[in-house]
């Protein structure tokens, strides 16, 4: 590995130590469906995202809550203090396209129709709010 790539991989990983993340890689959900959820929760308070996730009636939702959960358990593992009510919020969610399964469907005359099974990568990243 050069230099210059080097110092930028030990940048990144000073980084990410003070930056609180999840990731779900491979979901089998679209990713048009999973941002609509996405856009729900991006800029709330922590456990307010949670509370709305957890009363949607979308399935993407119960994946987003399991992540959510994940990304503050990251959190209190990082900085070794409890996730208090307030100082955590959903910074960023991304969600990216990711593999996608092609089938055939037989359609009449012979043809068949192409079924494209779509899935996404989602990451999502909390930050305090007296970070600033």
């Amino acid at each position: 590995m050069g230099k210059r790539k080097r110092l930028v991989a030990e940048k990144r990983k000073e980084e990410n130590k003070t930056s609180y993340f999840a990731k779900l890689n491979n979901c089998p959900t679209s990713p048009r469906k999973m941002r609509q959820v996405a856009d729900l929760v991006r800029g709330k308070d922590a456990y307010l995202a949670l509370n709305i996730l957890k009363f949607n009636t979308r399935e993407a939702s119960g994946r987003l809550e399991k992540l959510l959960k994940s990304a503050i358990a990251n959190y209190e593992q990082k900085s070794q203090a409890r996730a208090e009510e307030g100082t955590l919020f959903v910074k960023e969610i991304m969600v990216d396209s990711a593999l996608m399964v092609k089938r055939l469907r037989t359609a009449p005359q012979g043809r068949g129709y192409r079924i494209r099974k779509r899935t996404n990568h989602v990451t999502l990243i909390l930050d305090t709010k007296n970070s600033k």
